[in-house]
C-alpha cells in the first residue's frame, strides 16, 4: 500500500489553512494563524485525533526581512526545497480559474508523535507544466499580490483541496476552515451535495444547504470589519469556475461583493472565536450568527525551551502530553526554575551577539515585544515619552524586538523604522536589539530568553494573543492590555501584570494610549522594576504562576480536546 493510502482507511476531520507553520524550514507561514494551525496539527497527532490538513505550497514562501541603513524594512524571496522536506503525491485534480483549467497536485508532509499518533498535510501547488505560466504562479506567495490572486489562491486552498481530498478517496466527517479563506470549498459541498432539480439556484431547495452545514466548522480569527477579505461580484464572475452558483453567492455572502466570513459563517454547523472576549467581539460583527469561543492555544513541546524540557521532564514526567501536569510546577524548586530560565537567556543573548555583534547585559531586566508590525499593535508605544522611559529604566532595563510588516503596509513599516531609531536614541543609557527576520526558530530562542512579555494593542483587536502562552509556559510572565487570552489568563500581580483599564464595551474601538502608557511606566517603576531586582523570590513566584496557572491550560491539547467535544463529534 502507497504510503499515503493508509491515511484515508478511516474517517477523518479535515482542517483547512490558508498557512501552516510547522518549523522555519518549511516557510508556508507568517504569523500567528498560520503558527496556531501547526500546533493544532502536532497536538491532534499527539492525542490521535483523525485529522489530515490542507494548505497551499509557497515556493517563494513569505518573504525574508532585511533593514536598510535608515530602519526601513526590505524584502527578498525565500528559497527552499519543497522535494527535501515531502513526497509529491502521484495523484492530481482540476479547477477553472478564469475559464482555463488548472492543474493542481499535492505534496504529502506528515507530523508524527512520539505518542504514534499522526496527522498528513496536503500542501497544494499550480506549479506544474501545463499550466500556464500565470496559472503556474499563484501559490508562489503567502499574501502577495492583488486581490484577483488572493481570490485564485482561496480557490484554490477551497474548492481545489475539497476536490483533491475526494480524488485521494479520503473519507471526511467534518470540514473545518481555519479563517474565512477556505470557505469556497462550501460551494464545492453544495455542488456535490445538490438536490436533482431543474434550473439554477432562485432561493428554493435546489441546493442542500442543511447537509452542507452540517459537515462545516468556522473558526474566525479576526475582530474587525476591515480584516475580513471581500471581493467584487465582477471579479468573482471573471475568475470563478462556472460551476459556482453567482445568485446563491449574492443571496448568503453578502449582495454588494463576496464576502469570505459571511459564506463560512451562513454554511457552517458550529461557529466559534478564538478567545471568549473574541467571541463576544465577533457576535458584535455578525449579529445573528451564534458564536461560541475556544480559546486559542500553544503546542507544549514545541515551544517550551530545551532548559525547561529538561526541568519539566525531571520533576513532572509526562508533561508534554499531559500538560496539565504544569499544575505542580510549585514542587520545582525556585533554584532550579532560576537556573533554567538564565540558561535560556544566555543562550538566546549569544544569539543575539552572533547576529548583530551587540552584547546585551544578562543581569538587566529585559523586555520582549515581538509580533507582526502592524500600526495597531503599537509597538514604539513604550517609547513615546522617552524622557520618562530613559528616568525609569536607564541601568535597569534593556528591549528585544522583532516582528515582520506586510510588505504593503507603510504604517507598519514606519513603526519598526521609529523604534530601530529610538534605539539609537538611547544607544548607552537603554540598549535595544531589533532582531530582523523573526520566524519560528528565533522566536523559539527569543520568548524563552527575555524576562517579561510585553503586549500593549488597541482593544478590541486582539482576537488572541499566542505568543504570550508561549511566554507563560517558559515562565516569562505578560505584561499585557487586557484584550484576547490575556483577559482570562490575568491574575493580577499572580500570573502577571495588566496594561491600562479592565476590558471596555466590545464595540467601543479605542487605544486610550496616553492611559496606557501612563499605567505601563507607573507599573514598571512602583512594582515590575523593584520585584525583579529587590525580590527575587517574589519575581521566581510570578514565574512559576505564568507555568502553573496559564500554561497547564492555554495549549493545543486543551484546546483540541474542546473542538472534539464541543464541534466535531456533534
Amino acid at each position: 500500500m502507497e504510503s499515503w493510502r493508509r491515511f484515508t482507511q478511516d474517517q477523518r476531520i479535515a482542517y483547512f489553512s490558508m498557512e501552516i507553520g510547522l518549523k522555519a524550514e518549511i516557510p508556508t507561514y507568517s504569523g500567528g494563524l498560520g503558527v496556531l494551525a501547526g500546533d493544532t496539527i502536532k497536538s491532534a497527532s499527539d492525542l490521535k485525533i483523525p485529522l489530515v490538513a490542507v494548505t497551499l505550497l509557497y515556493r517563494r514562501g513569505y518573504f525574508l526581512q532585511h533593514f536598510g541603513v535608515d530602519g526601513w524594512q526590505q524584502e527578498t524571496d525565500v528559497s527552499w526545497q519543497p522535494e527535501k522536506h515531502m513526497q509529491l503525491l502521484p495523484t492530481k485534480t482540476l479547477v477553472t480559474i478564469g475559464q482555463r483549467d488548472v492543474k493542481i497536485q499535492a505534496w504529502l508532509y506528515n507530523v508524527k508523535s512520539p505518542t504514534g499518533g499522526e496527522v498528513p498535510i496536503l500542501f497544494l501547488d499550480t506549479d506544474i507544466p501545463g499550466n500556464e505560466e500565470e496559472d503556474r504562479t499563484i501559490t508562489n506567495h503567502l499574501y502577495g499580490g492583488g486581490l484577483d490572486l488572493r481570490l485564485k489562491q482561496e480557490i484554490v486552498l477551497g474548492i481545489g483541496g475539497a476536490r483533491i481530498l475526494r480524488t485521494l478517496n479520503f473519507d471526511i466527517k467534518k470540514y473545518h476552515m481555519n479563517e474565512g479563506h477556505a470557505s469556497l470549498l462550501t460551494l464545492e459541498l453544495l455542488h456535490n451535495a445538490r438536490i436533482p432539480i431543474e434550473g439554477s439556484w432562485n432561493g428554493s431547495n435546489s441546493w442542500d444547504i442543511k447537509k452542507v452545514m452540517e459537515q462545516c466548522v468556522f473558526t474566525t480569527h479576526t475582530p474587525v470589519e476591515a480584516g475580513h477579505d471581500r471581493f467584487s461580484y465582477d471579479l468573482v464572475e471573471q475568475l470563478m469556475p462556472p460551476e459556482v452558483p453567482i445568485n446563491m453567492l449574492k443571496d448568503i455572502s453578502g449582495k454588494e461583493n463576496l464576502n469570505m466570513t459571511l459564506l463560512a459563517l451562513s454554511l457552517s454547523n458550529y461557529i466559534n472565536g478564538v478567545a471568549k472576549r473574541h467571541g463576544e467581539v465577533s457576535k458584535n460583527l455578525f449579529p445573528g450568527f451564534e458564536i461560541h469561543a475556544i480559546t486559542n492555544g500553544i503546542h507544549p513541546f514545541t515551544w517550551c525551551s530545551p532548559f525547561f524540557v529538561n526541568l519539566f521532564d525531571r520533576h513532572l514526567p509526562g508533561w508534554a502530553n499531559e500538560p496539565e501536569l504544569l499544575v505542580r510546577v510549585d514542587n520545582i524548586p525556585d533554584e532550579e526554575i532560576w537556573d533554567s530560565h538564565c540558561g535560556a537567556k544566555a543562550f538566546f543573548f549569544q544569539y543575539i551577539k552572533e547576529k548583530t555583534g551587540k552584547q546585551l547585559n544578562p543581569d538587566l531586566l529585559t523586555i520582549g515585544f515581538a509580533r507582526r508590525a502592524a500600526a495597531y499593535k503599537r509597538g514604539d508605544l513604550i517609547f513615546h515619552d522617552i524622557d520618562r522611559l530613559l528616568e525609569i529604566g536607564n541601568g535597569k532595563l534593556q528591549f528585544v524586538f522583532g516582528g515582520k510588516a506586510h510588505p504593503k503596509d507603510e504604517e507598519g513599516k514606519k513603526v519598526i523604522q521609529r523604534i530601530i531609531k529610538q534605539a539609537e536614541k538611547m544607544s548607552g543609557q537603554i540598549e535595544m536589539v531589533y532582531l530582523e527576520n523573526y520566524n519560528m526558530e528565533i522566536a523559539s530562542n527569543f520568548i524563552p530568553g527575555v524576562d517579561i512579555w510585553l503586549n500593549n494593542p488597541m482593544r478590541p483587536l486582539e482576537a488572541s494573543g499566542t505568543s504570550g502562552m508561549k511566554a507563560a509556559l517558559n515562565g516569562v510572565p505578560n505584561f499585557s492590555v487586557l484584550d484576547g487570552w490575556w483577559i482570562e489568563g490575568h491574575i493580577e500581580g499572580v500570573t502577571g501584570w495588566s496594561i491600562g483599564p479592565p476590558p471596555a464595551e466590545v464595540d467601543i474601538e479605542v487605544g486610550r494610549a496616553a492611559e496606557d502608557l501612563e499605567d505601563m511606566y507607573k507599573k514598571l517603576e512602583k512594582i515590575i522594576i523593584p520585584l525583579f531586582y529587590q525580590n527575587r523570590s517574589g519575581w521566581i513566584q510570578v514565574m512559576k504562576n505564568a507555568i502553573g496557572k496559564n500554561a497547564y491550560y492555554f495549549n493545543t491539547h486543551v484546546m483540541m480536546r474542546r473542538y472534539v467535544t464541543d464541534a466535531y463529534i456533534r
